[in-house]
């Protein structure tokens, strides 16, 4: 499977799609509503099979609900159900169960198999309009779903889902791995010393959010100046988005063009977060890491996450000394046994390499570090 997204031309057509997203939004928060009065009224748990007949039935009397097509009326009770079984599975680990949304804010519809169809160029037919998009690249396989994406700022985009799509990328191996270690001040330390710095985008434009934050907190609830500020600080958002993603794609292509294997710790990310807060959402080491494994995959590359609980920083690369306690304040610290001086982070990303290694079977911890010895 693979997702491409193109973006719509402005046109005064685009209304129709966001009232569809608009009629959506109200099915969601009526099927919500019924799954609520439902248990409250048998104590049992409502069929999605069940849901989806009665929205049926309210659809034909109601024209506003036939602006989403019965298909995106599936996907969203189907989308529901999945999001209540998720909850009913993991609920003691904090996963709440799906609850009401502002129509302003509904996001998209979903059409799977009608109701849409590509035409010749960059045109795409939705319902009965024809509707053109930025085509970036060419859609090549069988088209699984479309669907129609509205962004805060009220632009719209064409997500469409296709299989068996032609792999261009060029594969070629390097016979080189390396590990890799996340920090706060450094984004990546390698095991061969290479060390990359975050541009850190958000601290870049923290001055401008905040500005563009109080402008809008100032303007009058409902006036047009006040939507206009809400557009402006949504825009610094993106921009900040955006850049840090381009960059990300650009890092995952350079480590995997480079290395073949690259190992990573397991992180905690929900901890990090409460720790210390907005630079690690400045950081987006989770969003990194889905990114590079996408790009392994396409390459034939791997990524490979040892256990997180492996005292990576606190042992000794050459000697395998582990010691007891190591404050985040030490970055450098000589080992009490073979009295090695070693780098946090340069450290903690070799130990990464080998444990890393020798779990695949790539190599023996033992081994590889009675070569660094050597």
């Amino acid at each position: 499977m693979k997702t491409l997204k193109f973006k719509l031309y402005s046109h005064k057509r685009n209304r129709y799609l966001k009232q569809s997203i608009n009629a959506a939004g109200v099915i969601y928060n009526h099927c919500i509503a019924l799954y609520n009065r439902y248990y409250r009224m048998w104590g049992k748990h409502l069929n999605c099979a069940k849901l989806q007949a009665h929205i049926a039935k309210l659809r034909k009397r109601n024209l506003f609900w036939q602006l989403v097509g019965s298909q995106a009326v599936q996907d969203i009770c189907q989308r529901i159900e999945n999001a209540y079984q998720l909850f009913f599975k993991h609920h003691k680990k904090g996963v709440r169960p799906p609850g009401f949304k502002k129509v302003k804010k509904y996001k998209s519809f979903t059409l799977k198999q009608a109701e849409y169809k590509f035409l010749s160029g960059n045109r795409v037919r939705i319902g009965n309009q024809i509707y053109q998009f930025w085509k970036s690249r060419e859609i090549e396989g069988t088209v699984k779903t479309l669907t129609i994406k509205r962004t805060p700022l009220g632009e719209l985009f064409v997500v469409v889902v296709v299989d068996k799509c032609s792999d261009l990328e060029v594969k070629f191996t390097t016979g080189k791995i390396a590990g890799f270690d996340f920090g706060l001040k450094t984004f990546l330390v390698c095991s061969d010393g290479t060390k990359i710095e975050s541009p850190q985008f958000l601290k870049q434009s923290l001055n401008a959010i905040q500005k563009a934050s109080r402008q809008h907190s100032k303007k009058l609830k409902g006036s047009s100046n006040r939507e206009q500020a809400r557009k402006n600080l949504v825009r610094r958002h993106e921009d900040i988005f955006n850049a840090r993603r381009d960059w990300f794609w650009k890092l995952a292509h350079e480590l995997t063009n480079k290395f073949d294997v690259l190992y990573f710790e397991t992180l905690n990310l929900k901890g990090m977060q409460r720790l210390w807060g907005r630079k690690v959402s400045d950081l987006a080491l989770g969003e990194f890491l889905q990114i590079l494994e996408w790009v392994a995959k396409k390459k034939g590359k791997q990524v490979v996450y040892i256990d997180r609980w492996y005292p990576s920083s606190k042992t000794c690369n050459t000697c395998g000394h582990i010691l007891k306690d190591l404050d985040l304040e030490i970055r450098q610290w000589r080992c009490p046994s073979c009295q090695s001086v070693n780098g946090r982070d340069e450290n903690a990303a070799k130990n990464i390499q080998a444990v890393g290694a020798s779990t695949v079977g790539l190599g023996n911890v033992r081994r590889l570090r009675a070569a660094i010895a050597v």
